[in-house]
């Protein structure tokens, strides 16, 4: 009866108080008598634990339906040397020191992979020792402060993007009724223009391949078209893609002085045919031109510049960009027609070539916004829309601020008389952002 007693007491307790195989042990065989077995420190340190350590544990086979009936989550004895880590550990962490004590994490990993290699098949009496369980390849993990502070970031990140993301779609709630503006598409089609704006530019020196002209002379081209564009009363779009038409064909063709203006009035012929609802006829340029050439040069030059620009007639300009640049901006009719007027006057200076169609038209707004209010005005929505940074723009608007300064004092000064008519509100005559430049010193 005593044996058989202490049998099933020896079987009883072959699992802690959560049912689980105890793990890390040295068998009872191993160890000899029960006589020369070692104290034990804090025994009754287990976690979940209300009994007394057991002397000796019988390890049994655990089936699949006790695996899954409990969970194990494996949890290191709190003894006094681990208590002692953890202190340290901390203290560590408060003083920021770049060697700490590395954190007991993966220990925890470790004894789980110990567990599955045990296998619970094995049989026979262990005791449990702290100092005979070793963890290889200790590595640590991330502190707790550390996984929250991951975690915040990430979380901050997605709140960003979600606010970006519902203050572009602010931008076209006003035309949500307006199947015109195809509010479903305006995205993907101003995302197309980034992607190929860079198709409609020139080198910034073209104008050093040419023998016979040079950036004078389109300077004065370009303003004779912005009047003679005023004449017609054609559309805004028609004056941007001519000044394309016309940059485009110089850098690839070699042009005479005497055939430069011809090549003006048949890019304009090209960009009505393209741009306009009611295009002017051949005889109304040649009147414009003072019949200095015959309809027969207009349509044979016309003709070299479709071939020499192979057809390729619809490019981004900084007016495209520039509307949904104002749009975003919620601007009035005031910074509108300040814009139009600031960058039309990019369109006669040759150096503007060396900006992209985007970057002019996003500093046009900048500038523009920063004349009328009297300070730096950039707003988040601006910044998403154009993907220019108040900083990026700087150069480019403090050139701008530059033209505007000098407007209407020199010898082209077509621009400066068109935006000083009552249609135009009379914009020219609006103060320049001048303290843009005295930021640069």
């Amino acid at each position: 009866m005593d044996m058989g007693a202490e049998k099933q007491h020896d079987v009883m307790k072959s699992e802690n108080s959560q049912g689980f195989r105890m793990v890390g042990v040295k068998y009872g065989r191993e160890m000899g008598s029960s006589d020369n077995r070692r104290a034990l420190r804090d025994i009754n340190n287990l976690t979940g634990s209300n009994v007394p350590y057991p002397p000796k544990i019988f390890k049994k086979v655990m089936t699949e339906d006790e695996k899954n009936k409990h969970s194990f989550v494996g949890r290191r004895p709190i003894t006094r040397r681990f208590a002692a880590s953890l202190a340290q550990n901390s203290q560590d962490c408060l003083q920021n020191v770049s060697t700490r004590a590395k954190p007991i994490g993966s220990e925890v990993q470790v004894r789980n992979q110990l567990v599955q290699d045990a296998g619970f098949a094995c049989t026979g009496d262990a005791i449990y020792e702290e100092e005979h369980v070793a963890f290889p390849n200790d590595e640590p993990l991330p502190m707790v402060e550390e996984t929250e502070e991951m975690i915040d970031c990430g979380m901050k990140e997605v709140e960003m993007e979600d606010v970006e993301a519902k203050l572009l779609e602010e931008i076209d709630i006003c035309d949500s009724n307006n199947t015109l503006a195809v509010v479903k598409y305006v995205n993907d089609i101003y995302s197309f223009y980034r992607e190929t704006e860079e198709l409609g530019c020139v080198p910034p020196n073209y104008m050093s391949n040419q023998f016979d002209i040079n950036e004078r002379m389109r300077a004065i081209l370009i303003d004779w078209l912005i009047e003679v564009h005023y004449k017609f009363e054609l559309v805004e779009e028609t004056l941007f893609l001519t000044v394309n038409l016309i940059d485009r064909f110089l850098a690839r063709q070699s042009v005479p002085r005497k055939k430069l203006q011809l090549v003006g009035v048949t890019a304009m012929l090209l960009a009505c045919k393209y741009e306009e609802v009611m295009v002017p006829v051949v005889e109304d340029l040649i009147v414009i031109s003072d019949r200095a050439y015959t309809r027969d040069e207009v349509l044979q030059m016309e003709s070299s510049m479709v071939n020499t620009l192979q057809f390729n007639m619809s490019v981004p300009t900084p007016y495209m960009f520039m509307r949904r640049f104002l749009k975003a901006a919620q601007s009035d009719r005031q910074i509108e027609l300040l814009s139009s007027y600031i960058i039309e006057l990019c369109l006669v200076e040759y150096e503007m070539l060396k900006f992209r169609p985007s970057m002019l038209a996003a500093a046009a707004v900048y500038t523009a916004q920063c004349s009328l209010k009297g300070f730096k005005h950039w707003t988040r929505t601006s910044e998403l829309c154009t993907k220019y940074s108040e900083v990026q723009l700087l150069d480019c608007s403090r050139m701008m601020v530059d033209f505007h300064q000098k407007s209407g004092k020199g010898k082209l000064t077509g621009v400066h008389k068109k935006y000083s008519t009552f249609k135009f509100g009379c914009a020219a005559k609006s103060e320049p952002a001048l303290f843009l430049l005295d930021m640069r010193n």
